[in-house]
Protein backbone atom coordinates (compact mmCIF):
# COMPACT_ATOMS: atom_id res chain seq x y z
CA UNK A 1 0.00 0.00 0.00
CA UNK A 2 2.86 2.38 0.83
CA UNK A 3 4.24 2.21 -2.70
CA UNK A 4 0.80 3.10 -4.08
CA UNK A 5 0.63 6.15 -1.81
CA UNK A 6 4.13 7.16 -2.85
CA UNK A 7 3.26 6.70 -6.52
CA UNK A 8 0.13 8.79 -6.10
CA UNK A 9 2.17 11.51 -4.43
CA UNK A 10 4.62 11.48 -7.33
CA UNK A 11 1.81 11.78 -9.88
CA UNK A 12 0.21 14.67 -7.99
CA UNK A 13 3.55 16.41 -7.62
CA UNK A 14 4.32 15.94 -11.32
CA UNK A 15 0.88 17.23 -12.31
CA UNK A 16 1.34 20.21 -10.02
CA UNK A 17 4.67 21.02 -11.64
CA UNK A 18 3.12 20.85 -15.09
CA UNK A 19 0.36 23.16 -13.94
CA UNK A 20 2.78 25.96 -13.04
CA UNK A 21 2.17 28.69 -15.61
CA UNK A 22 4.90 30.09 -17.82
CA UNK A 23 6.36 33.38 -16.50
CA UNK A 24 4.81 35.18 -19.48
CA UNK A 25 1.29 34.22 -18.39
CA UNK A 26 -0.38 37.24 -16.78
CA UNK A 27 -3.77 35.62 -16.24
CA UNK A 28 -5.90 32.69 -17.39
CA UNK A 29 -9.62 32.12 -16.99
CA UNK A 30 -12.67 30.57 -18.58
CA UNK A 31 -14.87 33.07 -20.37
CA UNK A 32 -17.92 31.51 -18.72
CA UNK A 33 -18.57 28.87 -16.08
CA UNK A 34 -21.66 27.42 -17.72
CA UNK A 35 -23.72 28.14 -20.81
CA UNK A 36 -26.96 27.05 -22.48
CA UNK A 37 -25.03 24.59 -24.65
CA UNK A 38 -23.06 21.41 -23.90
CA UNK A 39 -20.54 21.89 -26.73
CA UNK A 40 -18.55 24.94 -27.89
CA UNK A 41 -15.74 25.54 -30.36
CA UNK A 42 -13.86 27.94 -32.64
CA UNK A 43 -13.41 31.09 -30.57
CA UNK A 44 -12.28 34.47 -31.85
CA UNK A 45 -11.19 37.59 -29.97
CA UNK A 46 -10.88 41.28 -30.85
CA UNK A 47 -10.08 44.64 -29.30
CA UNK A 48 -12.66 47.24 -30.27
CA UNK A 49 -11.84 50.80 -31.24
CA UNK A 50 -12.89 51.84 -27.75
CA UNK A 51 -10.45 49.40 -26.13
CA UNK A 52 -12.95 46.74 -25.04
CA UNK A 53 -12.36 43.03 -25.55
CA UNK A 54 -14.94 40.84 -27.28
CA UNK A 55 -14.89 37.10 -27.82
CA UNK A 56 -17.19 34.93 -29.94
CA UNK A 57 -17.64 31.20 -30.51
CA UNK A 58 -20.19 28.71 -31.75
CA UNK A 59 -22.18 26.60 -29.31
CA UNK A 60 -24.99 24.05 -29.30
CA UNK A 61 -25.75 20.41 -28.62
CA UNK A 62 -22.95 19.33 -30.92
CA UNK A 63 -21.03 20.62 -33.91
CA UNK A 64 -22.97 20.22 -37.18
CA UNK A 65 -26.33 20.23 -35.39
CA UNK A 66 -28.81 22.88 -36.57
CA UNK A 67 -29.14 24.37 -33.08
CA UNK A 68 -25.51 25.54 -33.13
CA UNK A 69 -25.46 29.37 -32.94
CA UNK A 70 -22.91 32.18 -32.63
CA UNK A 71 -22.41 33.73 -29.18
CA UNK A 72 -20.56 36.90 -28.18
CA UNK A 73 -19.20 37.98 -24.79
CA UNK A 74 -17.89 41.43 -23.83
CA UNK A 75 -15.28 41.94 -21.15
CA UNK A 76 -16.47 44.67 -18.78
CA UNK A 77 -14.50 45.91 -15.75
CA UNK A 78 -12.16 42.96 -15.93
CA UNK A 79 -14.91 40.35 -16.17
CA UNK A 80 -16.41 38.45 -19.09
CA UNK A 81 -20.15 38.95 -19.43
CA UNK A 82 -22.49 36.01 -20.18
CA UNK A 83 -22.47 35.04 -23.84
CA UNK A 84 -25.29 36.47 -25.95
CA UNK A 85 -26.60 34.76 -29.07
CA UNK A 86 -26.07 37.06 -32.06
CA UNK A 87 -26.57 34.75 -35.05
CA UNK A 88 -28.25 31.48 -35.98
CA UNK A 89 -28.47 29.36 -39.09
CA UNK A 90 -32.09 30.02 -40.00
CA UNK A 91 -32.40 30.31 -43.78
CA UNK A 92 -36.01 30.66 -44.84
CA UNK A 93 -37.89 27.53 -43.81
CA UNK A 94 -34.64 25.69 -43.10
CA UNK A 95 -32.19 25.84 -40.23
CA UNK A 96 -28.51 24.94 -40.46
CA UNK A 97 -25.57 25.00 -38.06
CA UNK A 98 -23.34 28.05 -37.79
CA UNK A 99 -19.56 27.78 -37.93
CA UNK A 100 -16.25 29.53 -37.22
CA UNK A 101 -16.96 33.14 -36.20
CA UNK A 102 -14.21 35.69 -36.87
CA UNK A 103 -14.23 39.13 -35.23
CA UNK A 104 -12.42 42.04 -36.86
CA UNK A 105 -12.22 45.74 -36.04
CA UNK A 106 -11.24 47.84 -39.06
CA UNK A 107 -9.47 51.15 -38.59
CA UNK A 108 -12.64 52.91 -39.71
CA UNK A 109 -16.16 51.55 -39.88
CA UNK A 110 -18.15 49.17 -37.72
CA UNK A 111 -16.95 46.10 -35.89
CA UNK A 112 -17.30 43.06 -38.17
CA UNK A 113 -18.31 39.50 -37.28
CA UNK A 114 -17.92 36.95 -40.06
CA UNK A 115 -19.31 33.43 -39.75
CA UNK A 116 -20.47 30.51 -41.87
CA UNK A 117 -23.87 28.84 -42.25
CA UNK A 118 -24.58 25.49 -43.88
CA UNK A 119 -24.80 21.75 -43.39
CA UNK A 120 -21.04 21.18 -43.77
CA UNK A 121 -17.79 22.93 -44.74
CA UNK A 122 -18.30 21.60 -48.25
CA UNK A 123 -21.67 23.35 -48.55
CA UNK A 124 -21.53 26.33 -46.21
CA UNK A 125 -21.66 30.01 -47.20
CA UNK A 126 -20.26 33.20 -45.72
CA UNK A 127 -22.25 35.62 -43.55
CA UNK A 128 -21.50 39.00 -42.00
CA UNK A 129 -23.01 41.09 -39.22
CA UNK A 130 -21.68 44.43 -37.99
CA UNK A 131 -21.85 46.53 -34.85
CA UNK A 132 -21.60 50.31 -34.53
CA UNK A 133 -21.51 50.29 -30.71
CA UNK A 134 -18.64 47.99 -29.89
CA UNK A 135 -20.59 44.74 -29.95
CA UNK A 136 -23.56 45.71 -27.81
CA UNK A 137 -26.00 45.49 -30.74
CA UNK A 138 -25.66 43.94 -34.18
CA UNK A 139 -27.01 44.48 -37.68
CA UNK A 140 -29.18 42.04 -39.55
CA UNK A 141 -27.12 39.24 -41.11
CA UNK A 142 -25.96 39.66 -44.68
CA UNK A 143 -24.93 36.81 -46.94
CA UNK A 144 -21.61 37.28 -48.70
CA UNK A 145 -21.42 36.87 -52.50
CA UNK A 146 -21.30 33.33 -53.89
CA UNK A 147 -17.79 31.93 -53.60
CA UNK A 148 -16.82 34.45 -50.91
CA UNK A 149 -16.59 32.99 -47.41
CA UNK A 150 -14.80 35.74 -45.52
CA UNK A 151 -11.98 34.84 -43.14
CA UNK A 152 -12.48 31.11 -42.69
CA UNK A 153 -11.09 30.85 -39.14
CA UNK A 154 -8.46 33.50 -38.47
CA UNK A 155 -8.56 37.30 -38.46
CA UNK A 156 -7.95 39.46 -41.53
CA UNK A 157 -5.32 42.19 -41.85
CA UNK A 158 -5.88 45.74 -43.07
CA UNK A 159 -3.49 47.85 -45.12
CA UNK A 160 -2.92 51.61 -44.92
CA UNK A 161 -5.27 52.25 -47.85
CA UNK A 162 -8.12 50.53 -46.00
CA UNK A 163 -8.03 47.29 -47.98
CA UNK A 164 -8.91 44.25 -45.87
CA UNK A 165 -7.26 40.94 -46.75
CA UNK A 166 -9.09 37.89 -45.39
CA UNK A 167 -7.36 34.48 -45.21
CA UNK A 168 -9.76 31.81 -46.41
CA UNK A 169 -10.01 28.24 -47.69
CA UNK A 170 -12.30 25.61 -49.18
CA UNK A 171 -12.83 21.89 -48.64
CA UNK A 172 -14.34 19.81 -51.44
CA UNK A 173 -13.91 16.67 -53.53
CA UNK A 174 -10.82 18.19 -55.15
CA UNK A 175 -9.06 18.61 -51.82
CA UNK A 176 -8.33 21.40 -49.36
CA UNK A 177 -7.27 24.74 -50.83
CA UNK A 178 -6.29 28.09 -49.34
CA UNK A 179 -6.93 31.47 -50.94
CA UNK A 180 -7.29 35.12 -49.92
CA UNK A 181 -10.24 37.47 -50.30
CA UNK A 182 -9.89 41.24 -50.63
CA UNK A 183 -12.37 44.04 -49.96
CA UNK A 184 -11.77 47.79 -50.33
CA UNK A 185 -15.19 48.89 -49.06
CA UNK A 186 -15.66 47.11 -45.72
CA UNK A 187 -17.19 43.99 -47.20
CA UNK A 188 -19.57 45.41 -49.79
CA UNK A 189 -17.59 44.04 -52.74
CA UNK A 190 -14.91 41.37 -52.87
CA UNK A 191 -12.13 39.90 -55.00
CA UNK A 192 -10.92 36.33 -54.55
CA UNK A 193 -7.55 34.88 -55.46
CA UNK A 194 -6.92 31.57 -57.10
CA UNK A 195 -6.00 28.58 -54.95
CA UNK A 196 -2.53 29.06 -53.47
CA UNK A 197 -1.63 25.42 -52.90
CA UNK A 198 -1.44 22.20 -54.88
CA UNK A 199 -3.60 19.67 -53.02
CA UNK A 200 -1.54 16.84 -54.52
CA UNK A 201 1.32 18.13 -52.37
CA UNK A 202 -0.38 19.81 -49.41
CA UNK A 203 -4.08 19.83 -48.49
CA UNK A 204 -4.21 23.17 -46.68
CA UNK A 205 -6.92 25.20 -44.93
CA UNK A 206 -7.39 27.93 -42.31
CA UNK A 207 -4.44 30.25 -43.01
CA UNK A 208 -3.21 33.03 -40.73
CA UNK A 209 -1.64 36.22 -42.11
CA UNK A 210 1.60 37.74 -40.82
CA UNK A 211 3.10 41.09 -41.86
CA UNK A 212 6.90 41.32 -41.82
CA UNK A 213 9.00 44.44 -41.29
CA UNK A 214 9.96 44.54 -44.97
CA UNK A 215 6.29 44.56 -45.98
CA UNK A 216 6.10 40.95 -47.07
CA UNK A 217 3.07 38.91 -46.10
CA UNK A 218 3.26 35.33 -44.89
CA UNK A 219 0.53 32.71 -44.61
CA UNK A 220 0.72 29.82 -42.14
CA UNK A 221 -1.80 27.04 -42.78
CA UNK A 222 -3.05 23.77 -41.37
CA UNK A 223 -2.66 20.64 -43.52
CA UNK A 224 -3.76 17.04 -43.70
CA UNK A 225 -0.08 16.24 -44.13
CA UNK A 226 0.49 17.07 -40.44
CA UNK A 227 2.81 20.02 -41.03
CA UNK A 228 2.36 23.80 -41.00
CA UNK A 229 2.87 25.18 -44.51
CA UNK A 230 3.74 28.70 -45.58
CA UNK A 231 3.24 31.03 -48.56
CA UNK A 232 4.85 34.43 -49.13
CA UNK A 233 3.74 37.60 -50.93
CA UNK A 234 5.69 40.77 -51.77
CA UNK A 235 2.76 42.71 -53.28
CA UNK A 236 0.17 42.87 -50.48
CA UNK A 237 -1.29 39.49 -51.30
CA UNK A 238 -1.90 39.88 -55.03
CA UNK A 239 0.52 37.08 -55.88
CA UNK A 240 1.97 34.34 -53.71
CA UNK A 241 4.79 31.83 -53.65
CA UNK A 242 4.02 28.14 -53.74
CA UNK A 243 3.23 26.38 -50.47
CA UNK A 244 6.24 24.95 -48.68
CA UNK A 245 6.68 23.18 -45.36
CA UNK A 246 7.84 25.14 -42.32
CA UNK A 247 9.08 21.94 -40.72
CA UNK A 248 6.68 22.50 -37.82
CA UNK A 249 4.73 19.33 -37.11
CA UNK A 250 1.10 19.50 -36.01
CA UNK A 251 -1.80 17.01 -35.75
CA UNK A 252 -3.91 18.59 -38.54
CA UNK A 253 -5.52 21.05 -36.15
CA UNK A 254 -6.39 24.73 -36.26
CA UNK A 255 -3.74 27.30 -35.36
CA UNK A 256 -3.41 31.08 -35.35
CA UNK A 257 -0.57 33.57 -35.54
CA UNK A 258 0.05 37.27 -35.04
CA UNK A 259 2.77 39.78 -35.86
CA UNK A 260 3.86 41.41 -32.59
CA UNK A 261 4.56 45.12 -32.26
CA UNK A 262 8.29 44.38 -31.90
CA UNK A 263 8.30 42.57 -35.26
CA UNK A 264 8.46 39.02 -33.97
CA UNK A 265 5.99 36.45 -35.28
CA UNK A 266 4.00 34.40 -32.75
CA UNK A 267 2.32 31.09 -33.61
CA UNK A 268 -0.14 29.25 -31.34
CA UNK A 269 -0.71 25.63 -32.29
CA UNK A 270 -0.85 22.00 -31.17
CA UNK A 271 2.89 21.42 -31.33
CA UNK A 272 4.48 18.05 -31.96
CA UNK A 273 8.15 17.15 -32.07
CA UNK A 274 7.54 14.52 -34.73
CA UNK A 275 4.86 13.74 -37.31
CA UNK A 276 1.48 12.82 -35.86
CA UNK A 277 0.56 9.12 -35.85
CA UNK A 278 -1.14 7.81 -38.96
CA UNK A 279 -4.20 6.81 -36.97
CA UNK A 280 -5.50 8.87 -34.07
CA UNK A 281 -8.40 8.55 -31.63
CA UNK A 282 -11.83 9.62 -32.77
CA UNK A 283 -12.84 13.20 -32.08
CA UNK A 284 -16.55 13.53 -32.64
CA UNK A 285 -17.91 15.80 -35.35
CA UNK A 286 -14.72 17.57 -36.31
CA UNK A 287 -15.75 19.77 -39.18
CA UNK A 288 -12.80 18.93 -41.36
CA UNK A 289 -13.04 15.17 -41.58
CA UNK A 290 -15.30 12.21 -42.37
CA UNK A 291 -17.80 10.68 -39.99
CA UNK A 292 -16.38 8.85 -37.00
CA UNK A 293 -15.37 5.30 -37.88
CA UNK A 294 -13.59 4.18 -34.72
CA UNK A 295 -10.20 5.52 -35.81
CA UNK A 296 -9.08 8.63 -37.60
CA UNK A 297 -6.33 9.03 -40.15
CA UNK A 298 -6.92 12.73 -40.76
CA UNK A 299 -5.86 14.31 -37.46
CA UNK A 300 -4.44 13.50 -34.07
CA UNK A 301 -4.75 14.50 -30.43
CA UNK A 302 -4.97 18.21 -29.70
CA UNK A 303 -2.46 18.68 -26.91
CA UNK A 304 -0.12 20.14 -25.98
CA UNK A 305 -0.98 23.72 -26.96
CA UNK A 306 2.22 25.67 -27.45
CA UNK A 307 3.66 29.00 -28.54
CA UNK A 308 6.46 29.35 -31.08
CA UNK A 309 8.31 32.54 -32.01
CA UNK A 310 10.23 33.58 -35.10
CA UNK A 311 12.20 36.65 -36.13
CA UNK A 312 11.98 35.91 -39.84
CA UNK A 313 9.08 33.47 -40.31
CA UNK A 314 11.54 30.74 -41.28
CA UNK A 315 13.32 29.65 -38.09
CA UNK A 316 10.88 28.95 -35.26
CA UNK A 317 11.53 28.29 -31.57
CA UNK A 318 9.02 26.78 -29.16
CA UNK A 319 8.92 29.21 -26.22
CA UNK A 320 5.98 28.25 -23.99
CA UNK A 321 3.34 25.62 -23.31
CA UNK A 322 -0.16 26.79 -22.46
CA UNK A 323 -1.68 23.33 -21.92
CA UNK A 324 -0.18 19.87 -21.75
CA UNK A 325 -2.55 17.69 -19.70
CA UNK A 326 -4.42 15.08 -21.77
CA UNK A 327 -8.14 15.69 -22.26
CA UNK A 328 -10.49 13.71 -24.53
CA UNK A 329 -11.01 16.68 -26.85
CA UNK A 330 -7.85 18.57 -25.98
CA UNK A 331 -7.17 22.27 -26.48
CA UNK A 332 -8.01 23.45 -29.94
CA UNK A 333 -8.60 26.24 -32.42
CA UNK A 334 -6.65 29.05 -30.78
CA UNK A 335 -7.13 32.70 -31.70
CA UNK A 336 -4.46 35.28 -30.85
CA UNK A 337 -4.23 39.08 -30.91
CA UNK A 338 -2.02 41.77 -29.42
CA UNK A 339 -3.87 44.68 -27.84
CA UNK A 340 -2.75 48.30 -27.82
CA UNK A 341 -1.32 47.95 -24.30
CA UNK A 342 1.13 45.36 -25.63
CA UNK A 343 -0.47 42.33 -24.01
CA UNK A 344 -1.13 39.19 -26.04
CA UNK A 345 -4.53 37.52 -25.70
CA UNK A 346 -5.19 33.89 -26.65
CA UNK A 347 -8.56 32.15 -26.60
CA UNK A 348 -9.11 28.48 -27.38
CA UNK A 349 -11.51 25.59 -27.04
CA UNK A 350 -11.06 23.69 -23.77
CA UNK A 351 -12.22 20.06 -24.18
CA UNK A 352 -15.17 21.24 -26.31
CA UNK A 353 -16.79 22.36 -23.04
CA UNK A 354 -15.54 25.90 -22.46
CA UNK A 355 -13.59 28.75 -24.00
CA UNK A 356 -10.40 29.69 -22.17
CA UNK A 357 -8.73 33.12 -22.22
CA UNK A 358 -5.03 33.53 -21.49
CA UNK A 359 -3.21 36.88 -21.27
CA UNK A 360 0.54 37.00 -21.92
CA UNK A 361 3.35 39.51 -21.55
CA UNK A 362 5.30 39.07 -24.81
CA UNK A 363 8.42 40.66 -23.30
CA UNK A 364 8.75 37.51 -21.19
CA UNK A 365 8.58 35.12 -24.12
Amino acid sequence: MSWKIAALGFVLAFTSLLAIPHPAVVSEEFIYDSGPYPSVHASTIVETRGGALLAAWFGGTNEKNPDVCIYVSRRVNGKWMPGVQVADGVAGADRYPTWNPVLFQPGKGPLMLFYKVGPSPQAWWGMLITSKDGGRTWSKPRRLPDGIFGPIKNKPVQFADGTILAPSSTEDDHGWHIHVERTRDLGKTWERSEALNDADQFNAIQPSVLIHKDGRLQLLSRTKEMVVVTNWSSDQGRTWSKSTSTGLFMPNSGSDAVTLADGRQLLVYNWRDRPAPAVAPVVENEESGPAATGTRADYGVRYPLNLSLSEDGVAWSMVATLEDQPLPHGYAYPAVIQTRDGRVHVTYTWNREKIKHVVLDPKRL
